[in-house]
């Protein structure tokens, strides 16, 4: 992909802008951390050099001066709520980044469990945290929040939760995701340092939107695009026009919010730091695209993608026809269709051509292949063998694999699994290629071309399986399908 976003420039400019807030509050701040803070493979796509862990390495830039607070919302806990990406609750999810943080280095201080009154789940929890030796703290319900600021800024509402204890400048409050409580978290332990006569203040990190791009720029549609779920938007932030005389961009929500987390701040120290939600943020990502056009370019390729998981989605569960015309309007907004990516028509004209489910990717180099589902590979399978051989220049017409190597992998799914369905999926022909490669110098050249299919897209002409679309994507494919199943079947596995 056409690189647009210069990485070790924005690394730097994030932590440099970081610890000017830092000194701006007296060597203290809560940083709220909004999204994902590794594996952020949305910005990868569409702003291309962005690297998924980004920013855990600009915070690794200063990492002495980090210390991590968790926060995870009781009631969360309490129902399971689980993490659809991972597939784990979101208790479990929180060992998991703790495990994630202290094998990188940083000193993992506190989790708070917001929300808490003693449910039972949480209270086994809790009890499992302090067993692991880990810092466990309570945040309570506060009556009338967030709109009853005399309350909830006294020792009735913030006062009442525990003080967590913390040792460095920058204190970087995460969560397994959204409604756990960060917010809550930073603004009460601002509650409590002021009681206590120590300097501190706050800032939120959000990547998206990003404020000066313009609110038509592709990059920030596509952010709308990612979120369409929740039925949010990119605005103008009136605040900061009204203020400053400036147009920047902001979420709906914090906008929405920002009065009353203005009140309560005022009545924490005084004057609130922030005149509008701008303000708050810290993110330098606009100052980091080295060319606006290849990112407006990736960032119109996600909006359609999102159309097509939504479609797909939709195909599937026959819930969220709103969230499909969201993004129909969405990319008409952008200027964008259904046939952007080549890929999409390769994949039909094949399909129509052979009668078979088919696929097409699209190559580095522009080019543009196809496979289609045969005897003993599916349209996965086989696009993906046909990209390794075109990328490594193999000809098209050399089998790779060796029939030895396929024929028993067939026999075992039908005659021992009991599958209907002899053919390979992806991840079974790369193991058999990968059989093939240590007797065939071509097998080798092939399998070492699996790194050069990074940030490629990919587009079939039906539903492919989970196990191909996960295949796909570890591989940095981008995947999208027709919404239609191969079989006409109502049950699909």
């Amino acid at each position: 992909m056409k690189q647009g976003f210069d990485n070790d420039k924005y690394i730097r400019l994030q932590a440099d802008n970081i610890r000017k807030r830092i000194a701006q509050f007296g060597g203290k701040l809560y940083l709220e951390f909004g999204g994902k803070l590794f594996d952020d493979y949305h910005a990868s796509r569409v702003l291309p050099g962005f690297r998924p862990d980004t920013k855990f390495r600009m915070l690794d830039s200063m990492k002495q001066d980090v210390e991590i607070v968790i926060a995870v919302n009781a009631n969360h806990i309490e129902k399971a709520k689980t993490r659809g990406d991972l597939g784990i609750t979101y208790d479990e999810d929180v060992l998991r980044l703790i495990d994630i943080f202290r094998a990188r280095g940083f000193h993992v201080g506190s989790v708070v469990l917001t929300q808490y009154a003693a449910q039972p789940a949480a209270d086994a929890y809790r009890h499992r945290l302090a067993q692991l030796g880990v810092t466990c703290r309570l945040h309570y319900p506060i009556p009338g929040y967030p709109h009853d600021i005399e309350r909830i800024v006294s020792d009735e509402g913030y006062g009442r939760n525990d003080y967590i204890e913390t040792s460095r400048p920058l204190v970087v409050v995460t969560a397994p995701g959204p409604g756990s409580g960060k917010l809550a978290t930073c603004l009460s332990q601002l509650y409590h340092d002021h009681q206590r006569g120590i300097k501190a203040g706050y800032a939120k990190y959000e990547t998206f939107p990003i404020w000066n791009l313009p609110l038509s720029h592709p990059v920030n549609i596509a952010y709308e695009a990612a979120t369409a779920d929740l039925d949010d938007a990119n605005i103008i932030d009136p605040f900061h026009l009204d203020t400053y005389g400036e147009t920047t961009v902001n979420y709906n929500r914090d906008v929405e919010a920002f009065p009353v987390l203005k009140a309560m701040m005022e009545r924490i120290m005084g004057k609130s730091p922030y005149a509008s939600p701008t303000d708050m943020g810290v993110n330098m990502a606009g100052y980091a695209i080295s060319d606006d056009e290849a990112c407006r370019e990736a960032a119109n390729l996600e909006i359609v993608r999102r159309y097509f998981a939504a479609a797909v989605q939709f195909r599937r569960t026959g819930n969220g026809e709103d969230q499909v015309e969201r993004l129909r309007s969405i990319m008409k907004r952008a200027g964008v269709d259904e046939n952007l990516s080549p890929a999409r028509k390769a994949a039909l004209d094949k399909e129509a051509a052979t009668g078979a489910p088919a696929g097409a990717m699209v190559l580095p180099d522009g080019r543009v292949v196809t496979g289609k589902t045969g005897d003993l590979m599916g349209a996965a399978s086989a696009l993906l063998m046909n990209a390794l051989k075109a990328v490594t220049g193999v000809d098209m017409e050399l089998p790779v694999i060796d029939a030895a190597a396929i024929e028993p992998i067939c026999r075992l799914k039908t005659e021992h699994l009991h599958a209907a369905n002899r053919r390979l999926h992806s991840d079974e022909t790369l193991i058999a290629l990968s059989i093939t490669s240590s007797t065939s110098p071509v097998a080798a050249q092939v399998i070492a071309g699996l790194e050069r299919l990074h940030a490629c897209d990919a587009f079939f002409s039906v539903i492919i399986s989970p196990t191909d679309e996960a295949l796909y994507r570890k591989l940095g494919i981008n995947v999208c399908c027709e919404p239609k199943y191969e079989r006409t079947s109502l049950y699909h596995k």
